[in-house]
């Protein structure tokens, strides 16, 4: 971490902590306010392993320590009745293993929004979202970021419009989401077969319809796609680019305990290029931007529960599948993943404000993605110049510890065996320390 970088975020956090620190949670006093400061650091470490050859956008062999940053402000306010506006500026610096390239499952689930080791600023979210009430009941909510009051309609209908991440919506578990306080590992923060619509920083511009019952919801969005695989301008000729998602979520108790499925498919149009038609390149020319064409599409589901076993320990599990025919365009380069896991509230040990997990993953690609890959092609994450194919395998497990109130140190080690589906490379081991600020 250079010098410079450390003095951006200090100024961040001395600049925010007053505003923030006036928060109460009085209902009366921030019912149309919502302030929220977080500052993420990790990093990570990775011994050297043994690797038969290396190519373009592998992990590298020799031992690496990489550290990535993100600081973010997030301003809500209410506009009129069940009407919100949204605002996140952020800034990013750092940058992940080999630039963040090597594993599917990339370890770091922070430096998909950091595009340069250079701490940069970016607007992030921009968005409203208008609620209509179904009901005259209603429940209490989280202390989530996109929310304003601490109690919605326990019935309602709602369309959230601007700049925003898909992940805010769609996909949730509550022991399996978020890598600032939860599980670091990309195909553990939202489903990996998911080829989301974003930029190289995870956000996009769209809109969400939400209809969400006490016990039911149903979620559907419509939202812009990059204009090339993993690119940070977006296509805004939206006649022939775009990609919907749509979820539908289930809560329900089981022996007195919560729980909770999400069902999720998702269709995206971009003009992608086939791994079949590339890898029939003539050798030395395999490259799948040679194979590009309008009208191309990439479909596939998701399946995601969460179950709470005790008031102190949880389980989840999520499995996903994509097509596989045309290429990675957005997120990462998984076309099947499944995952289980176990969450431990620090309640257990007399630590009530501590956690911890762990987590196992299996990443696969298609037949087609694996001979493109076989042939020597490049995705925009992985591509050693030659495969000796296996799944790609995960295992995580980290522990959250509270230093102070608004501080958690979170210890991190996953194995990753089999890196970007190759067994001629690792296994890999990587050390993190996580260092969690909110306000």
């Amino acid at each position: 971490m250079t010098k410079n970088l450390q003095k951006i975020f200090l100024y961040i956090f001395i600049l925010c902590f007053p505003v923030c620190a006036q928060e109460t949670p009085d209902t009366n006093l921030i019912k149309d306010w919502s302030i929220h400061f977080q500052q993420t650091t990790i990093t990570q470490y990775h011994p050297s392993f043994n690797a038969l050859y290396s190519g373009t956008n592998s992990l590298n062999p020799e031992a690496e320590t990489k550290t990535s940053l993100t600081s973010t402000l997030f301003l809500g306010r209410r506009l009129w009745e069940n009407s919100e506006i949204y605002f996140n500026v952020e800034i990013a610096g750092g940058e992940g293993f080999s630039g963040s390239t090597g594993v599917a499952g990339f370890p770091n689930g922070e430096v998909y929004r950091v595009g340069s080791p250079t701490p940069t600023f970016n607007l992030v979210r921009f968005f409203i979202k208008q609620i209509f009430p179904l009901s005259s009941g209603y429940n209490p909510v989280g202390d989530g970021e996109n929310q304003i009051q601490t109690k919605k309609p326990d019935s309602y209908f709602s369309l959230s419009f601007g700049r925003f991440s898909l992940i805010d919506f769609f996909d949730n578990n509550k022991f399996s989401n978020d890598p600032r306080i939860q599980f670091i590992n990309w195909s553990l923060m939202d489903n990996g077969a998911w080829d989301y619509p974003a930029d190289t920083k995870g956000y996009t511009s769209g809109l969400v319809g939400e209809y969400i019952r006490p016990e039911w919801a149903f979620r559907i969005s419509t939202a812009m796609v990059a204009k090339s695989a993993n690119g940070m301008d977006m296509e805004y000729n939206i006649k022939y680019d775009h990609s919907e998602t749509i979820e539908i979520e289930h809560d329900y108790s089981l022996l007195s305990q919560p729980g909770a499925v999400r069902t999720l498919f998702f269709l995206t149009h971009a003009d992608m290029g086939n791994y079949d038609l590339a890898a029939q390149l003539p050798a030395g020319n395999v490259n799948i931007i040679d194979t590009r064409a309008n009208g191309r599409t990439k479909y596939g589901f998701g399946f995601n529960a969460e179950q709470n076993l005790t008031n102190n320990i949880g389980m989840f599990l999520r499995i996903g599948w994509n097509d596989g025919k045309n290429e990675t365009w957005m997120f990462t380069e998984i076309d099947q993943t499944s995952n289980a896991g176990f969450y431990f509230d620090g309640s257990l040990w007399s630590r009530k404000d501590d956690n911890a997990g762990i987590a196992f993953v299996m990443n696969q690609i298609s037949k087609d993605h694996q001979a493109y890959l076989k042939a020597g092609g490049y995705g925009f994450i992985i591509g050693d110049g030659n495969l000796n194919y296996a799944p790609e395998s995960i295992l995580e497990a980290f522990y959250s510890l509270k230093v102070f109130e608004f501080l958690h140190a979170s210890p991190d080690y996953q194995l990753i065996i089999n890196p970007a589906y190759n067994k001629n490379r690792g296994p890999v081991n990587v050390f993190s320390i996580r260092i969690h600020i909110e306000i």
